[in-house]
């Protein structure tokens, strides 16, 4: 693939050597593993983007149904679950018996 663009970028002079020395002993092209972590850098802010927003949307929609009273206390939540527990268990001792 023809290069398109040219890219110039200024290094601390022992990082590009030792970046330099890495991809030799790996037989491999500097641009080649730069534009493979440049690759993956647009895909990890991306998908971290698209979570934020999927995040987002879930809090307004909580926020919605909270103020249109759509919604349980955790006290309420709470007492549910102990209940739901406590039938369980009579339940289980019932089947044990």
């Amino acid at each position: 693939m023809p290069a398109k663009a040219v890219f110039t970028m200024k290094l601390e002079p022992e990082l590009r050597d030792t970046f330099m020395a890495e991809v030799a002993a790996d037989d491999r092209p500097a641009a080649q593993v730069v534009r493979e972590l440049m690759r993956e850098y647009i895909s990890r802010r991306q998908e971290a983007r698209q979570y934020d927003d999927y995040l987002r949307r879930k809090v307004d929609f909580a926020r919605q149904q909270r103020d249109a009273g759509q919604h349980f206390s955790n006290e309420e939540v709470e007492a549910e679950a102990a209940m739901r527990r406590a039938e369980l268990l009579r339940r289980a001792d019932e089947a044990g018996q």
